[in-house]
């Protein structure tokens, strides 16, 4: 029988299967949405890898050619910022400041955003409402009145006196407000039932949960010390407690006809802020895109 049906079947000719050609639009597409990738690479990368160069080259070579790379690329002006500047105190002063905030956000964030999201209290509308408005409302507005108040408590020229208003960041709170309301109750409310209390449900239900919005709101808090020029300057007195952004300003009026050194300088601002968002990347989009228990 299976002889008799293969000698049926052996003229007869399997139909192929033919790919349409990709339409013209959805080439032409692709092309429009490379060259804009291309283009926001150049207009934001550009920038950074010029600086980077300009901070290579010699004191023979000229900033303004058509080619930025540098024929003999040197670190003579990093040695020469490094002579100019206590940088690596500057260093270790911004890292200090930095770390402090990230640290604070994180756990003053994640307790105020959870009792927001979770825990009952009269008036939290309002408490939603007024961190909202601390984001939209700029630092100089207030800056005054937080200078007065770290006056008030002789934290003037001290970096504890950096850290303390960016302890808490609006941002941070509502950040970690919204991936508190992304967990299912569920798991709350049987913890509740064994008799778990709100610090327990907080620390071990909710905190394991939204580790990805961590590492983004201690990403961000560490970023914002570590750029924050204004707020250290009013408050910093001392040349020894000045963080790096601070003391770097001194390049611009001692080197203001070398711009390779102060590019240098920026250099040694920026990339430390690369390696941590490099070495970070994979939690930061996965806080991102958090928003519930997966697994």
């Amino acid at each position: 029988m299976t002889a008799a049906l293969a000698s049926r079947t052996a003229g007869v000719t399997r139909p192929q299967v033919l790919r349409p050609d990709r339409p013209k639009h959805t080439r032409a597409g692709l092309v429009l949405r490379y060259s804009l990738l291309g283009l926001m690479f150049v207009l934001l990368v550009g920038p950074f890898l010029w600086q980077f160069s300009t901070s290579l080259k010699g004191a023979d070579e000229s900033i303004y050619t058509a080619s930025p790379i540098p024929t003999n690329p040197t670190i003579d002006n990093y040695r020469t910022v490094a002579e100019t500047i206590p940088v690596f105190r500057y260093i270790g002063n911004s890292l200090v400041v930095a770390t402090a905030s990230a640290v604070l956000n994180v756990i003053l964030g994640s307790m105020a955003g959870y009792a927001l999201a979770r825990l009952p209290f009269r008036g939290r509308t309002l408490a939603d409402l007024t961190f909202l408005a601390t984001i939209i409302i700029p630092f100089e507005v207030i800056m005054v009145s937080v200078f007065l108040t770290m006056r008030s408590i002789g934290l003037v020229d001290t970096l504890a006196g950096v850290i303390l208003p960016a302890a808490a960041s609006g941002l941070s709170i509502i950040l970690m407000r919204t991936a508190f309301l992304g967990l299912p109750r569920e798991l709350e409310e049987a913890a509740k039932l064994d008799g778990a209390n709100a610090w327990q449900r907080y620390r071990r239900i909710a905190m394991p949960s939204v580790k990805g919005t961590l590492s983004v709101v201690a990403i961000f808090a560490f970023v914002f010390a570590w750029d924050d020029f204004l707020w250290p300057l009013v408050i910093l007195k001392n040349p020894d407690n000045y963080t790096l952004t601070v003391g770097i300003q001194y390049l611009s009026g001692t080197f203001s006809a070398n711009q390779r050194v102060i590019a240098a300088g920026t250099m040694i601002a920026v990339i430390p802020l690369l390696a941590l968002f490099f070495s970070m990347q994979r939690w930061f989009f996965r806080g991102v895109g958090e928003g519930g228990i997966k697994g």
